[in-house]
């Protein structure tokens, strides 16, 4: 089974292969923090950590980056109007983002970089673009000559004289940057100091750098010259991502990306999604107002994730009945047993056409259909227990299902926690003991060997040793 994405630089779905075997270098454009993130930054969020998710569950090693822009007219603007400064504004959205993402069940990116702690990086690469004759300074600001790049417009599909015949009534030659530009569609990769703002020194004099090169600055830091999946919404392809492609490939010559990934918008019922229209939705705001964020996932993973989505009331209404069923599932090895031998069965049929699903251009709502599949006849079996005491199906059996059930929507990132099953003074209960268990399993995976000693790690603590051999981890207090 062969792993196929669509690539939105070639237009079309292909092979996916890395750079170095085995190994995934993964960029994801993250949030300008001047607000509260909203129902977009949780979809693409959400769509981003189950990519890397399932590519750890079919055995690649991921480095995951994902950024924060920190500088930006938007926070600026907010600090202002805050009487407070621009690191202040910064510092307080990051922190919310982390709460929210949290509440979602998103894990965490290896690692964050701001765009004010990579100025080395963006001055060293807009001088490189100077060097090569890519770039021009222009009293105090420097700007990128497009159309000495001659594949402008090849993620976008755009083409310079198309935009230029439609721009005409837009262009306001009395704008200052506009008489600065030697032509229109040059753009800013440094913008000189302004009265009252933020700036640092440069070779151009104080400043601050423009939206485009931060990116260009901080994937090449991080992660190198050529990356295997660069991604982002939808409305970053242009100008956002065409121009990082113009940046860092004049100066390396190598490809910035071999695979660009973009997930859909989202609309509140039917209409973008704006606080003039009264519809803007936070993730805080959502949840706070009793939404599961379980149910906030599923609702993002029951859509395939290129296209738009609408969010509505009988869209998150049927995404919560569904959490709902999920959870059932999940929570069967708790409630009825089949647990205690912590042996690690799983039905490698649901795995393989779980993988076939998703390995077609991560279609999730293909591997939910298995996932749904597997909740549906745990929750029968749970009824005929209830009803006639027992099952004519093995225990065996039933452990598999469930362990199944629980290692898949663990690649989604749908979690069920059981209730506590008895106090904290008696230490863990067997169930406790086999849920850390089959998170350690799906860590190992995946791959994801601290997560996997942490629990071990964890156990350990508590007097519970794992002791683990081909058929399985088994346990003793």
């Amino acid at each position: 089974m062969t792993l196929t994405i669509y690539n939105t630089l070639t237009r079309r779905q292909e092979d996916f292969a890395t750079v170095e075997p085995g190994k995934v270098k993964m960029y994801y454009c993250g949030v300008t923090v001047y607000d509260y993130c909203h129902l977009g930054h949780a979809r693409a969020c959400i769509v981003w950590d189950v990519v890397r998710r399932y590519l750890q569950f079919i055995g690649y090693e991921v480095r995951y980056i994902q950024n924060f822009t920190d500088i930006d007219d938007k926070i600026l603007k907010r600090s202002r109007e805050e009487h407070s400064s621009m690191e202040a504004v910064a510092e307080r959205y990051i922190n919310a983002y982390f709460e929210d993402m949290g509440r979602l069940g998103i894990k965490e990116a290896d690692e964050y970089p701001r765009a004010t702690h990579t100025m080395n990086g963006i001055q060293r690469l807009i001088h490189e673009l100077e060097n090569k004759g890519f770039a021009y300074p222009a009293d105090g600001d420097v700007y990128y000559a497009v159309r000495r790049f001659n594949e402008y417009g090849k993620l976008s599909g755009r083409k310079l004289e198309d935009m230029q015949a439609g721009a005409s009534d837009r262009v306001q030659v009395a704008d200052p940057e506009y008489q600065k530009k030697k032509d229109p569609f040059d753009f800013a990769l440094w913008k000189a100091a302004k009265p009252g703002e933020p700036a640092w020194e440069s070779p151009w004099g104080p400043g601050r750098p423009g939206w485009h090169i931060e990116c260009s600055a901080m994937v090449r830091d991080r992660l190198g010259e050529t990356i295997d999946i660069h991604a982002g919404g939808a409305d970053l392809i242009f100008p956002h991502h065409e121009n990082e492609i113009a940046q860092s490939e004049a100066v390396t010559g190598k490809p910035l990306a071999t695979y660009w990934l973009h997930n859909g918008m989202v609309k509140v019922d039917g209409e973008k999604m704006s606080k003039s229209l009264g519809n803007f939705t936070t993730i805080r705001d959502l949840l706070n107002r009793g939404v599961e964020p379980m149910a906030v996932r599923l609702f993002v993973l029951m859509a395939q994730y290129r296209k738009p989505i609408d969010f509505t009331a009988d869209a998150i209404a049927a995404a919560t009945n569904g959490w709902h069923t999920l959870k059932e599932g999940l929570l069967f090895g708790y409630e009825y047993g089949g647990v205690g031998s912590g042996e690690n069965l799983t039905s490698e049929i649901h795995i393989q056409r779980f993988q076939e699903a998703v390995n077609d251009d991560f279609n999730f709502p293909g591997g939910l259909a298995v996932l749904f599949e597997l909740a549906k006849e745990l929750r029968r079996q749970a009824n005929i227990i209830v009803h006639e005491g027992k099952t004519e199906t093995s225990p065996e059996e039933l452990q598999k299902q469930w362990q199944t059930l629980v290692m898949l929507a663990e690649v989604f990132g749908l979690v069920a926690q059981p209730e506590a099953e008895i106090s904290s003074t008696e230490g863990l209960s067997d169930g406790e003991i086999d849920h850390l268990i089959q998170q350690r399993q799906a860590a190992r995976k995946a791959k994801d060997f601290a997560e996997s000693d942490r629990i071990r790690d964890q156990l350990q603590a508590e007097g519970i040793t794992l002791i683990d051999s081909r058929d399985g981890t088994r346990w003793h207090r």
